[in-house]
């Protein structure tokens, strides 16, 4: 499951803790991404069915990520469909995780 920006949903800690409906698990990844990204993450801010799939969004996904917003603004499966790609605004990803990158080019049509 790959998401808009090349990120693979079903290896973020947020996902998983929600498939699994582990509380405990959801607590420990708002602490660990508090920390991380040092902001107030609540365990609801964390749940999450991954970028594409209905259900629900973690807070950054349905609120501040400007990526998954332009992807389905113009109907693209990636970012890899964009004329503008890489944009400033997917450049922190790629910055920041490589195998986005690599997953995008997967995905070249």
């Amino acid at each position: 499951m790959i998401a808009f920006c090349g990120l693979d949903c079903r290896k973020c800690d947020g996902y998983l803790a929600t498939q699994a409906n582990d509380e405990k698990q959801i607590a420990a990844v708002a602490i660990k991404w508090s920390e991380q990204f040092q902001a107030d993450i609540k365990p609801e801010h964390v749940i999450c069915d991954g970028c594409k799939a209905g259900g629900k969004k973690s807070f950054h996904c349905s609120t501040l990520c400007s990526v998954r917003q332009c992807c389905i603004d113009k109907q693209y499966d990636t970012c890899i469909e964009c004329n503008t790609f890489p944009c400033s605004d997917l450049k922190f990803i790629l910055d920041n995780a490589p195998e986005a990158n690599v997953n995008l080019d997967k995905h070249k049509r």
